[in-house]
């Protein structure tokens, strides 16, 4: 196993550095910056797991919260690259005498033997190194969706789970909510069969529509709170710009993985898990609409062809993103499905009200609505679901919601319902879409090989962009 330092020792550019400099937040006490650097090991608490949490804003806050309510996790780290920015100060409210660090690799220095597990809240393309470091040093992750930002990373990230013995965890958290017991309910009683064709579309509004970019954001100077080179990672050097940081990285091929990889994973993953998917055979960008080489296009249309799984038929999986991609649906849809729990995004409140995010599942005989998240599956028309009704199988509950699956896999008493194993393919198919919508054209992919066959320069984006100096090693633990 590597070490987590770089080769050529770490620039400790550190949170007392920078709190000094700002000369503000008055909640960052030079005792509580101390313990950042020189905490004592702590003591395990009974029954709880040793967290450290990577990323304590935004999405990362709330998976800090809900690892909390669990009443499982004893908070042992918080690491953020932004440390003191507002979006951190509800989490360092709540929890001021946590040990803080703006660089996971000195955190791992300084308090890795402490630490049993780790969440990844962070930006898609840094999920990779923090998650691998964890992994490699034994420790627990859950990792916030997609799991990573290349086809590559996450073949790394499931052969680490498997070599290093881990629970880890993809926050698709509809993974432990209705649609996931009822998804596998219907599939083993044959309710759902011989699917040969699934619908899956996210209208809403993103970041990027209406955006025009002819290059990279000029240089604007970094706030004196924000570590811009660990923020950065294995990414390319770019100058900082505001337009990048705080989800607006979602709109950029360099830092995300657009409306697909955000979305996909909370859409077609049941579909996915309990139909034995697997990974396409082709990947067709059958439209983009305002392409650009440096963020996601305005809509697009994927279609995805998976093969015959042993008896099971060939399915073709068609995306649709873009507020006025619309897709064909079925006349007799009925009113859409709607999950009422869906995390708002940072921006604001989810117009689920006008075209929501679904999905339509077409199986033998009979027709399935869905929408996202943990949201159950609907037969239809109405007048079918009625006549079905006494022929439905009991779901069973959930046990534990998402974070306390992890949490309790980590402590040994249950499995991880979205493992890298299980979550890894998923990923893998929407990193091949990405790659589609990046050279705009159909895709030969062979999941025996793992190789794009009819497309040298979209081959070559299956390992993603090459790592900056110094981090590498993430790639070869």
């Amino acid at each position: 196993m590597l070490s987590p330092r770089t080769p050529a020792g770490l620039p400790r550019r550190s949170f007392i550095k920078g709190v000094l400099a700002a000369g503000t937040f008055a909640i960052v006490t030079p005792r509580h910056l101390l313990a950042a650097d020189d905490a004592p090991a702590a003591a395990p608490a009974s029954g709880k797991v040793n967290v450290a949490c990577c990323g304590i804003g935004n999405r990362g806050a709330e998976d800090v919260m809900a690892l909390h309510a669990t009443g499982l996790a004893n908070f042992v780290a918080f690491c953020d690259t932004d440390m003191g920015a507002p979006h951190t100060q509800a989490v360092l409210k709540k929890f001021p005498n946590v040990p803080r660090f703006q660089d996971f690799r000195q955190m791992f220095d300084k308090l890795g033997k402490d630490i049993e597990a780790v969440s990844v809240g962070v930006p898609d393309f840094s999920h990779f190194p923090i998650a691998m470091t964890a992994m490699s040093l034994g420790k627990h992750v859950y990792c916030e969706k997609p799991m990573a930002h290349s086809y590559k990373q996450i073949e790394l990230m499931m052969a680490a789970e498997k070599k290093y013995k881990v629970a880890a965890q993809m926050g698709n958290q509809g993974h432990s909510d209705a649609n996931y017991f009822q998804f596998k309910a219907w599939v083993d009683a044959g309710i759902i069969k011989n699917v040969t064709r699934i619908t899956a579309y996210m209208n809403g509004k993103r970041r990027w529509h209406g955006m025009k970019v002819n290059g990279l954001l000029p240089g604007q100077p970094v706030p004196t709170t924000l570590d811009w080179d660990v923020w950065l990672t294995t990414a390319q050097a770019h100058q900082y710009n505001v337009g990048y940081v705080n989800g607006d990285w979602r709109s950029w091929f360099d830092f995300g993985n657009g409306a697909l990889g955000d979305w996909g994973a909370h859409i077609f993953d049941t579909a996915h898990q309990f139909l034995s998917l697997g990974l396409p055979t082709e990947v067709d960008a059958v439209k983009l609409d305002g392409y650009s080489p440096f963020i996601f296009p305005q809509a697009s249309t994927l279609l995805f062809r998976f093969p015959a799984r042993g008896s099971l038929p060939p399915v073709d999986l068609t995306w649709y993103d873009g507020q006025q991609n619309l897709p064909p649906l079925p006349d007799d849809l009925g009113s859409p499905v709607v999950d009422p729990n869906i995390p708002p995004p940072s921006t604001g409140s989810l117009d689920t009200k006008v075209n929501p995010p679904g999905k339509i599942i077409y199986g033998e005989g009979l027709t399935f609505k869905g929408g996202s998240h943990g949201s159950t599956l609907k037969i239809i028309p109405e007048a079918k679901a009625r006549e079905m009704a006494s022929q439905l199988p009991p779901v069973p509950k959930s046990s534990s919601n998402h974070h306390k699956n992890f949490l309790l896999a980590c402590k040994g008493e249950e499995t991880c319902r979205s493992s890298f194993a299980i979550a890894g393919p998923l990923c893998q198919t929407m990193a091949l879409g990405i790659i589609a919508q990046r050279v705009n054209a159909k895709l030969s992919f062979d999941p025996a090989t793992r190789t794009i066959t009819n497309h040298a320069l979209a081959n070559a984006m299956l390992d993603g962009v090459p790592p900056r100096p110094d981090w590498e090693q993430y790639y070869k633990m």
